[in-house]
Formats: C-alpha cells, structure tokens, sequence
C-alpha cells in the first residue's frame, strides 16, 4: 500500500455521530483505537492538540510582536499558538450551537495556521518567491501538507522497502472541514488572480481522496464555521492587543481624516465593493454600543472594560451567524453538518468584522517601523533559503535532511526546493533568525558557514 491508495475502513472505535457517515470518519492507513469509548473526532482533536506544529505556533507572531508593551503597562499579546487555541473556542461553540461535531469543528480550528511560516504573512510571501520552482508557498496548502505528510505520527510501507509518512492520519471529515480553500493554485470560484489555495500538485491525491463526495469548490459546514471563527477571533483580538500595546487610541475612531483613510483600507482588502457609507454606518454600530472602549489607560479597570467588549463582540458576531444560518436552513434530521447546509453572516455583522480588521491593519501592522522590520524579515527568509539551498543537506533539521536525500537521489530538483521550503516553514521567527545568523555568518574567509 502506498500514500496514494486510500484505506475505505475506519478504526474499530470511530463510529460517526449524529449527522455523519462512515465515509466522513475513515482515515487514508487503518488503524486500531488505543482506547476504546472515544469518537473519532475526539481522537483527531487529540492528535493537532498533541502535535510539534502546534507547540510551534507559539514562536510566531500574531500581530503584536512580544515585549513591545508600553511604558505605562504590560502587554502579553497574542501569538499564532493563543489565537489558534482561542480561535478553537469559538468555532467549538458555534459549530455546536449549529449541530455539528464540536470536536470535529475544533480540530479544524487548532488546525487552521499550522503552515504558517516565520513572519506570519510577510514570511509567506518571501517563501512563496523562494518556492516558485516547486510550484509555490501558501499557508493554507503548508497546512494540508503538515497534516498528511510532515507531522510524524503515522506511517506506512513504500516502495524498495521504505517507509512514507502519513502524517497524523486525521479522518476525512476533519481535513476536510481543515481547508479553507479546496482548490489548487489560481483555482479560486471567482478571482483565478487570487493567491489563495488550499493544496500543492504533490499532494493532490491525499486532497482527492479528503474531498470524496464534496462538491466542487464548496466548503464544509465546519469549514465555514472555522473561516468565520478565524476572522472573529482575529478581528476582535488585534484591536485588544494593539490596544494593550498602546498602538491605538480609540478616540480617533471618531476623527477625520482617520476615518476615510480607515474605510479606504476596510474597501480595499476586508470588504471589497462596500461603500465608505455602509462601512461608516457599522463603525458607529459598534462606537454606540455601551460597552466600546471608548478610552484605555491600562487600569484594572480598563484592563476589565476591554475584555468586556472583546466578549460582546465575539457573541455578537456569533450570534449573527447562527441566528441567520437557523433562519435559511432551519432544523436537519441528520443535524447540519458537513454539506446540508451553507454558514450564513449577515452583511451587517460582515462589515462590521471588516472595519475591526482595518483598524488593527492601520495603527498596529501600518505602523511606520514595520515596513522596516518586514523588509528585513524579507531579506531574512531569501538569505535564509538561498544558504540552505547551496548547503544542502547540511545546516537541515535530521526530518528535512532525509527528505532532501531522497530528493537528491533521484535528482528532482523541485522536491530538493519543496524540503528547503518545508524546513524553513517550520521554524519560528527566533528560530530563522538564528539559523540564518549561523548560516550568514562572515568568516575568516569573507563565507559563511553552517555550524
């Protein structure tokens, strides 16, 4: 049996819940459960919450980078590890208020940002160029791969007697409900510009096997309800943190010209073809509500007021959702799950997102001193991929050292670049910049050298 041929049997112990089939709980090798009475979702949750990837996640940014607090308090902003894990929360409540697996649902939450590289976006740009030979780098699609083939936890028997990972060996449904964008590269339903996707061309057959029975281009229910999870968390969280930071004073919120440069970024990247008055109108939704933080000192008291709104945002925006979502699909015998039903948000509450996620974008990541930093994280990332690539296998992680091996040996000079890529997407932003200090740095010789 080889990493293309799929398994149509699931562990003895994976019996699918209301709303779910077999189908929905098999998983690519056959395995036995260790310990009988858990469901098969329990157990995926279980294997991402376990997983290095994740423990990973707490070395890169969210948005704030740690230790930049102001004078007059502290800040423990957010990595990508705590809005992964707060990001789980709300998708497991939701999706359980819509009748989905809770555990199935908060799978694909932990899941969601495993791929992402050192330097958040930034980084994935910079890899993104650095991959282009091997058919590019996205987050999303890193995730996939993460998922099915890079985390150890499972293998199988491969050609010539060797052995092919499987990675954690997650059930259909939870892979499935894991991606965000099920398509390849410049597949996008209706902008084949987009950069989004969701699998790379080698991994092709372990996403047709994850989206057996799936419509085209359509997500999951679970799906659905980790994208918005993800956008909520992310859009409440990042104005918390800048405002703890000491990055944003609200009383701006309420100034021009601030407004109208703070709606051109709303319209141009979070709400496109929405007008400066229907996105003013959900700004002063939100700055009429009794519990905005109108002001922030970094009191106790303030310190309380803000984690207050923080929660009446985060319900608000929920609540939206699954009174909508009831109102379209109504109750389902089977429970709405998987593809019974589409996620519903009102445009309100969308506009609403998107202006929380312009505010964080113009006073925390717009800040005059992170051009600076991003273009070195840039350089950073290129260096970094250029001295691996010359030095190869040399300065790898023992797990990419073997994948680059086998690559040489067969002279594929694509999957050499893919192993490359793989290493550098798995470090943190301390981590890369501490490899690329060791592999840049000058000698007696006017090289650099890989300790």
């Amino acid at each position: 049996m080889t990493a293309s041929e799929p398994t149509t049997t699931s562990g003895a112990h994976d019996g699918p819940g209301r709303g779910y089939t077999p189908a929905d709980t098999e998983r690519w090798v056959p395995e036995p459960d260790k310990r009988p009475g858990r469901s098969a979702f329990q157990r995926d949750r279980a294997r991402v919450l376990h997983s290095a990837a994740l423990r990973r996640l707490a070395g890169k940014t969210q948005v704030v980078t740690p230790g930049t607090a102001s004078p007059a308090w502290d800040a423990s902003p957010r990595t990508r590890l705590t809005h992964s894990l707060e990001c789980a929360q709300i998708g497991r409540e939701l999706g359980a208020a819509l009748g989905c697996d809770p555990d199935l649902v908060e799978t694909a939450c932990l899941a969601h940002d495993l791929g992402h590289p050192p330097f958040g976006h930034n980084g994935e740009r910079a890899l993104d160029d650095v991959a282009g030979g091997c058919g590019g780098f996205e987050g999303n699609a890193q995730s996939l791969r993460l998922l099915t083939r890079l985390e150890p936890k499972r293998f199988l028997p491969g050609p010539d007697g060797t052995v092919v990972s499987v990675g954690l060996n997650l059930t259909r449904a939870a892979l499935d409900a894991a991606t965000k964008y099920p398509w390849r590269r410049g597949g996008h339903p209706t902008d084949p510009d987009s950069p989004k996707y969701g699998v790379y061309e080698d991994d092709l057959p372990v996403f047709a096997w994850l989206r057996h029975g799936a419509p085209d281009q359509r997500r999951s229910l679970e799906a659905q309800v980790m994208d918005w999870s993800d956008d909520v968390a992310y859009s409440v969280h990042d104005v918390e943190d800048g405002l703890h930071a000491g990055h944003l004073d609200p009383n701006v919120l309420y100034a021009e010209p601030e407004r109208a440069d703070l709606f051109a970024v709303a319209a141009q990247r979070y709400a496109p073809g929405a007008d400066t008055a229907e996105l003013a109108e959900a700004l002063d939704r939100l700055l009429a509500q009794e519990w905005w933080p109108h002001g922030y000192d970094g009191t106790a008291i303030a310190q309380a007021r803000l984690k207050d709104a923080t929660s009446q945002l985060i319900g608000r925006f929920c609540q939206a959702a699954e009174d909508a979502t009831r109102a379209a699909w109504g109750e389902h015998p089977g429970g709405l799950t998987r593809y019974r039903a589409d996620l519903v948000v009102p445009r309100q509450a969308r506009l609403e997102c998107a202006v929380l996620k312009a505010v964080a974008d113009r006073y925390v990541i717009q800040r005059p001193d992170q051009e600076a930093l991003r273009a070195e994280q840039r350089v950073i990332i290129a260096e970094l991929a250029e001295a691996l690539l010359a030095r190869a296998p040399d300065g790898l992680d023992p797990q990419f050292r073997a994948l680059y091996a086998a690559a040489d040996a067969t002279g594929d000079d694509a999957a050499r670049t893919r192993a490359v890529v793989d290493q550098i997407a798995a470090l943190t932003d301390t981590t890369a910049r501490a490899l690329h200090g060791r592999l840049t740095r000058p000698t007696a010789t006017g090289t650099g050298r890989a300790d």
